[in-house]
């Protein structure tokens, strides 16, 4: 009776000293994030609360790194245990060619494996590819790295292509269901969904990942993001610390390990969308504004900048970066970008010690090793970012913590076109207005733009396609529209990536798009056509109904990015989908009858506009003179 008594008292002090205050901070979290829910952003207990909300939620991640209950454990034959810490898909590079393989992490080896082909009915398995324990395995440096096995890059069209494919047969299954289709029908779109996610997610990745085994091979990986990267290296650096024996498994018991892999694994779909449920989020579709303002928390001086990252199409992809801040342990950057969603959840923050050593290149993308500093991620919760205000955080990571602000526009409210209440500017001007104020054939802003593209950036990659600092961006519109004298020389010292973003901005806000909106349905008509004679006739026809001032302009933009494409390496597909919507998508009155769902980045009237572009672009140079007969032949020189 009094050991059971004992035991009672045991428990009862477990629960009021080590459960009871956990549960407590779990259900105060659950209320301050509901209370942030509903104080409006500009209310004085705003930034308190939303404070006091990450002090719980960091305090609640540590407390669950250390009582992961992922960490099954699984006990060979010798008796010993292991706990699995890590698990993911990663491609591989095997035999000059990608598989998308299931990693497995454990406390003492990193085992990489296969999903064996089963019949139905069967269960399923994994085939163990190889192995390597974590005290035999190292990361070579850059300089020790071999050179790569020649993978053949997989060409930016037919990435581009497979993201329209998906986004068409994603259309395709929600119209079915919203009449009720057959199953037959829907299961057969989802099929070919999965077919094209999965060719996306094994091609995609260009990141290289390569971890050795001291007594043999070499294995590289690619990634499709350095966050991932750093996340393996750095949870396989925290095991290696521990006292590690090398060994040998024997067959029975690397048989044992494989077959637990499959009731251990955490992650059990290959990250695609069609493998998620219909009632999780579809993520977010539209422009999210984000300035990075500074950082800090370092404990020397180094040259620092930040990259972004947001997930789309299940992986996620760099799209922005800060300034190199050099020789601070504060940087303040204030730098402000723009960056498209399409379908994203998460946003990334990766902090980074630029380096200038250029013997430290790795030799699998022959770039120079930025060092990680630290990293964070940020779910994008629809509620918090869906506001007209500025949304200011700090993620924290080892130590450092990146102030930063943002907020979300949906794709309807970005691309709305605005007519400028000042006819004086160009921006938000007719471009016949602005071509007959200056007395020239091509809009000023437009050739000097194009001109220091081509002077200083045309061999940079993916000019036109990286954001260029959206703050930078809005000075040049400003000089611009003040026809401001000291415009050339704004113009020599500004990023070249602004610069582009400038010219894009431009079209963007157009009151009417360049190709006009009464042209739009018989371009959409135009390029649906199947007859080639046909549709080279029409598509000819409307460039000729073009007003002179859109019609010369166009051919001139048309000029600047078709020849330059072999340098810049963006390929013609890349800049249509860039330029097709900016230069067609019909102003606010028209839109309204052709644009159908908002949430759709890759509508079929966003792949229509893009392949229309893409028709100009792919078509031999067409010149002023063969389109109006009767006037003088066109010349760049305006």
């Amino acid at each position: 009776m009094e050991i059971l008594l004992i035991i009672r008292f045991c428990c009862n002090c477990t629960y009021a000293l080590l459960y009871k205050p956990i549960d407590r901070v779990t259900r105060s979290t659950l209320v301050l994030h509901d209370l942030l829910k509903h104080t409006p952003v500009d209310h004085p207990d705003y930034p308190l609360l939303q404070d006091a909300l990450r002090i719980s939620q960091n305090f609640l991640s540590s407390i669950n790194e250390d009582i992961d209950p992922r960490r099954t454990a699984v006990t060979t034959p010798k008796g010993e245990t292991r706990q699995l810490v890590k698990d993911g898909f990663l491609v591989e590079v095997s035999e000059s060619s990608r598989k998308l393989r299931h990693v497995f992490l454990f406390t003492d080896v990193l085992l990489c494996a296969k999903l064996k082909k089963t019949s139905a009915g069967k269960h399923q398995q994994y085939d163990c590819k190889w192995y390597i324990p974590l005290a035999d395995l190292v990361f070579p440096s850059p300089e020790e790295s071999e050179a790569s096995p020649q993978v053949h890059p997989f060409p930016d069209h037919e990435l581009e292509d497979m993201k329209m494919k998906i986004s068409a047969l994603k259309s395709e299954i929600q119209k079915e269901k919203a009449n009720k289709g057959q199953s037959r029908a829907i299961e057969r779109l989802k099929k070919k969904m999965f077919e094209n996610e999965f060719l996306l997610l094994l091609n995609s990745p260009t990141i290289p990942f390569r971890i050795h085994n001291r007594n043999g091979k070499s294995y590289l990986f690619l990634l499709s993001s350095d966050y991932e990267r750093s996340e393996w290296r750095e949870a396989i650096q925290k095991l290696q610390k521990k006292d590690l024996q090398a060994f040998v498994l024997s067959s029975v018991e690397l048989q044992v390990l494989t077959g637990s892999c499959f009731k251990l694994r955490t992650v059990h779909n290959i990250p695609v969308t069609s493998n998620k449920d219909d009632d999780e989020s579809p993520g977010l579709y539209g422009f999210l504004h984000v300035i990075v303002h500074s950082a800090k928390g370092f404990k020397q001086s180094a040259n620092l900048y930040c990259t972004l990252e947001v997930d789309s199409f299940g992986y996620f992809v760099s799209k922005a970066k800060t300034r190199v801040f050099r020789d601070t342990a504060e940087p303040k950057w204030d730098e402000e970008f723009e960056i498209e969603l399409e379908g994203s959840q998460s946003l990334r923050i990766l902090c980074y010690e630029k380096c200038y050593d250029k013997t430290k290149v790795n030799k699998d993308n022959n770039e120079i090793v930025d060092k990680i500093m630290g990293k964070g991620q940020i779910q994008l919760d629809p509620q918090t970012v869906e506001t007209k205000n500025w949304h200011t955080d700090v993620i924290e990571m080892n130590g450092i913590k990146v102030e930063f602000s943002m907020k979300f526009t949906s794709r309807d409210m970005s691309l709305k076109r605005t007519p400028s209440k000042k006819q004086t500017g160009v921006f938000g001007v007719k471009i016949s207005v602005v071509t007959k104020r200056e007395r020239s054939k091509v809009p000023y802003i437009v050739r000097q733009c194009v001109e220091e593209v081509e002077k200083r950036g045309i061999e940079e990659v993916g000019i036109y396609r990286i954001s260029g600092v959206a703050t930078d961006i809005q000075a040049l519109k400003a000089v611009f529209d003040a026809n401001n004298k000291d415009i050339l020389l704004m113009l020599s010292d500004m990023d070249i990536n602004a610069i582009a973003g400038t010219l894009k901005l431009y079209f963007r806000e157009l009151p009417e798009p360049l190709l006009t909106d009464r042209l739009y349905p018989a371009f959409m008509e135009g390029i649906a056509l199947s007859d080639p004679a046909a549709k080279e006739n029409c598509m000819m026809h409307l460039l000729r109904s073009l007003p002179d001032p859109n019609l010369i302009t166009f051919l001139f933009l048309l000029e600047h990015v078709a020849e330059k494409e072999p340098i810049n390496k963006m390929s013609l597909h890349n800049l249509a989908t860039v330029f097709g919507p900016t230069l067609l998508r019909p102003s606010e009155v028209e839109s309204k009858a052709h644009v159908t769902s908002a949430a759709d980045i890759w509508s079929h009237d966003v792949m229509a506009q893009v392949q229309v572009l893409l028709y100009y672009l792919q078509h031999p140079p067409i010149s002023f003179a063969e389109l109006k007969r009767n006037t003088l032949y066109f010349s760049t020189d305006v």
